[in-house]
């Protein structure tokens, strides 16, 4: 019988049909559907896992399931869930590397696999119980401060009745929101229509993520192919792989929507329609402020290639109005101003000790409180120099560089802020690479550094902010058997599949079609 009898579900599997049999031939490439499925496999276990390590919210009616009690309270429930978590992580990193090993040849017909990848990988995370993160119950609790008539960016979480049951995690209870006041509309919204149950406002933040993660794909496929290099490729990198899924799907984070929305911005304006451009930054800017950082490079895409300084000028001005001029429309609405901008100047306090300049500055407090100086506030000072570096060279990539290359120099620039802050969460790395990709990154020690990256936050987040109850008897700690789980299979994958040694012990062959640079 026909899947049209059966309507929308039937449409959509008449679509995957034809993305399964549209991919390319064996001549060409090798067949990605072996790829394709363990990585479906392994986003079907991260579902499972969840069930019974994923931040459930106290009041969700998922904690009287006797399914999910199972889960959660029992030894056998929660050691299977954390294996079940970290190997189909595992295995999604492992499917993105594959789906890259057989589709080397990009070209025409590659988007497909990739687009039936990154469907199959991602719809399943859309029913996993938060993971890596929890802070999507913080959206849920500025949507409640919003629709008490309260502002975010004045008054904490912990103001409401009930915030805590409602899932959201004791460090937001007096954290000023670094949202946009576009994401808090979104908030609002949410709440309102859901009532604030913690469950069905986490699945609809998850739909904003999906409208994020197809506007990353397809003007990521696009902003590609205006470079000179393949948008397949491209999508492949930012958008298929599992930091990017798990981080924008099943944590539920913004960043999809606030990237998604950015690299649309990029592409307007790159093509010459510097207003839609324009538009377009600014509502990402609404969703998360740090994309400021985008509309400099806006102005210089509307001044276009040999512009003088004095038309530099004038674009960046006129970029900046318009956009200012957006917001102070946009903020008499639910009367918010423009508490956003404390986002910026005012950032997250602290540091994280596996960034470079963490890392550093830990060495610097060492050495010296070893002769007897304020380790502490040298290290504190050392940070904030190594921020300001970041900012500067940021600024340099606005004023210098080749103008053919603009999107580049915005990719590098934001790369800089973020890795050389003193906090860098795993879906930090997001905000930048999407503009590298379309730009071009090479088969060598660029792509290698990216795969060290990818493989990196996964295995971190893989073991990080696992919820088990203290009262559940496990033989060894979750987070020590979530972290040797990972880690024993990177040694597999590093050190004994044949497939995937392959990519750090051998020099790739050079090939015309990937990752070619705008000339």
């Amino acid at each position: 019988m026909s899947t049209r009898l059966f309507g929308l579900p039937g449409r959509i599997l008449e679509w995957l049909k034809s993305l399964w049999t549209a991919l390319p031939p064996i001549g060409v490439n090798l067949p990605p559907h072996w790829a394709i499925a363990q990585g479906f496999v392994g986003s079907l276990l991260m579902v499972f896992g969840s069930f019974g390590v994923g931040r459930l919210a106290d009041v969700s009616p998922l904690t009287r399931n006797p399914f999910f009690i199972s889960l959660r309270t029992e030894t056998w429930g929660v050691t299977s869930c954390i294996l079940a978590l970290v190997f189909g992580a595992m295995l999604m990193t492992r499917s993105w590397l594959r789906l890259g090993q057989r589709l080397r040849y990009w070209g025409p017909g590659t988007i497909r696999p990739v687009a039936l990848a990154v469907t199959l990988w991602g719809l399943p995370l859309l029913f996993t119980v938060p993971i890596y993160s929890r802070d999507v119950y913080a959206y849920v609790g500025q949507g409640r401060l919003m629709a008490a008539g309260m502002n975010p960016y004045t008054t904490g979480i912990s103001t409401l009745n009930n915030w805590l049951e409602l899932g959201t995690d004791p460090s937001w209870a007096t954290t000023r929101t670094p949202y946009g006041p576009y994401f808090l509309w979104l908030e609002r919204w949410v709440v309102q229509f859901t009532g604030g149950q913690p469950d069905t406002s986490v699945f609809l933040f998850r739909v904003l993520a999906l409208v994020g993660v197809a506007l990353c794909a397809y003007y990521g496929f696009k902003l590609a192919r205006l470079h000179g290099v393949d948008g397949a490729r491209a999508v492949w990198l930012f958008v298929a792989n599992p930091l990017f899924l798990i981080s924008c799907i099943a944590s539920a984070h913004n960043e999809a929507l606030m990237i998604g929305l950015a690299v649309a911005g990029v592409y307007y304006a790159a093509r010459g329609n510097w207003l839609a451009g324009i538009v377009l930054a600014t509502a990402s800017i609404g969703v998360k402020p740090i994309t400021a950082v985008v509309l400099p490079f806006i102005g210089l895409l509307w001044a276009g290639p040999g512009a003088s300084w004095l038309r530099r000028f004038l674009c960046w001005a006129a970029t900046g109005l318009i956009s200012l001029a957006l917001f102070a429309v946009s903020s008499l609405v639910y009367g918010l101003g423009f508490g956003w901008v404390n986002a910026i100047v005012d950032p997250t306090a602290g540091f994280i000790a596996y960034t470079p300049s963490g890392f550093a500055s830990n060495i610097v407090a060492s050495v010296t409180s070893l002769v007897g100086l304020d380790g502490g506030a040298i290290a504190e000072g050392f940070r904030t120099v190594v921020k300001w570096i970041g900012v500067g060279l940021a600024a340099w990539f606005i004023l210098r560089g080749d103008d053919r290359k603009i999107v580049r120099r915005l990719g590098l620039a934001f790369m800089f802020i973020v890795v050389l802050g003193p906090i860098i969460q795993p879906w930090y790395v997001l905000w930048f690479i999407p503009f590298l990709a379309v730009t071009g990154i090479r088969d060598n020690w660029e792509i290698r550094l990216w795969y060290l990256t990818v493989v990196f936050f996964v295995v971190f987040g893989a073991q990080d902010q696992l919820y088990v109850f203290k009262f559940v008897d496990v033989p060894i700690a979750p987070e020590l058997l979530a972290g040797v789980t990972a880690l024993a299979f990177l040694a597999y994958l590093v050190l004994i599949d044949p497939k995937t040694r392959r990519l750090v012990f051998e020099r790739p062959a050079r090939r015309q079609d990937l990752a070619s640079r705008s000339s």
